[in-house]
Parts: structure tokens; sequence; C-alpha cells
């Protein structure tokens, strides 16, 4: 399914801010930071990410049943995403 760009907005930015604290955890080991702190971090664009991810999920579900209703919905396809993301 193609999402409109407007759709998604908010994805995308969560997404490019989650980008952007990903690139902040690599600096911080390369100066050197406590291992903790930066686990602490990286924790946290993981689970940025994995929203992002169940957003888009959601989105496209939210999507097909408004074009198509119920039946439109490949109940397999979805599990599929879904595990994808776990």
């Amino acid at each position: 399914m193609q999402l409109e760009p407007e759709e998604i907005k908010a994805i995308i930015t969560r997404l490019k801010r989650a980008n952007g604290h990903l690139a902040s955890v690599i600096r911080m080991l390369e100066e050197g930071a406590d291992c903790e702190a930066a686990l602490l971090q990286l924790a946290a664009v993981n689970k940025a990410i994995s929203r992002g991810g169940y957003a888009l999920v959601s989105t496209g579900l939210q999507k097909c049943l408004a074009e198509g209703g119920p039946d439109s919905v490949d109940a397999k396809k979805m599990e599929k995403v879904f595990l994808a993301l776990a």
C-alpha cells in the first residue's frame, strides 16, 4: 500500500529525530562516553524507531479499513508486518 506524504509526515519526523539521536549516541561512543549512558540512549533510539514502525503499520491499517472495509485487510500479511517489528 502506498501512503500519502501527509499521512506519514509525523512518522517521518519521528524517525528523523531518532536518526539524529542515534548520531548523538555514536558520537558519545567515539568520544569515550560511559557505556551505561550510551546504552540508555541507544535504548531510547530503539524505542523511537519501534514506535515509528508501529505508527506506520497503524496508519496503513487505518487506510485499508477506510478504503476497503474489514475484508480488505490481509490478516496474515498484517501478522507478518507486526512480527517483523517485534
